[in-house]
């Protein structure tokens, strides 16, 4: 099976570094330190501390093992090339004008990884970001989503 490649720009490479760091270490140590409290309670099996600690231990490892993955095949986003030529590519930030509204939006394009909405940073897989890859400052886009038809303006591209 082929591995998908991790599409961040330099500083979610660092988050995600940053987060691997912290569940190797700091909480690895609480969980093991849960786990020789809960053992130290005597019979394991009606001990729910013990049983929750498992299940947290569980989770962080198979956390690291996904983080561990995703730095491996992380690419990271070179946009440089289409600034220069005046075009959407993942890293740019973009206004648009809603055609409907006149109301101007600022998205970031980026990767699934560190997509976040509520921060404008949406995905290139997304309706929207994958309807302006590529095209260049006054171009129009429909975007089709789940709520119907969008047509944005590309007003900028930072």
């Amino acid at each position: 099976m082929a591995t998908k490649e991790t599409i961040l720009t330099a500083e979610g490479l660092e988050k995600l570094k940053d987060e691997l760091a912290q569940r190797k270490g700091v909480i690895r140590e609480e969980i093991v330190e849960r786990l020789k409290e809960a053992r130290a309670q005597g019979d394991l099996s009606e001990n729910s501390e013990y049983d929750q600690a498992k299940e947290d231990q569980g989770k962080n490892e198979g956390r690291i093992i996904e983080l561990e993955q995703m730095i491996k095949t992380a690419t990271i986003i070179d946009d440089s090339a289409s600034k220069d030529a005046g075009v959407v590519s993942l890293g740019s930030t973009v206004i648009l004008e809603d055609m409907e509204t006149g109301e101007q939006e600022i998205y970031t394009i980026v990767g699934t990884t560190e997509a976040d909405p509520f921060a404008n940073r949406i995905s290139n897989e997304s309706p929207v970001g994958a309807a302006i890859l590529s095209k260049k400052v006054h171009s129009t886009v429909i975007v089709k989503t789940p709520a119907g038809e969008l047509s944005y303006k590309i007003i900028e591209i930072k």
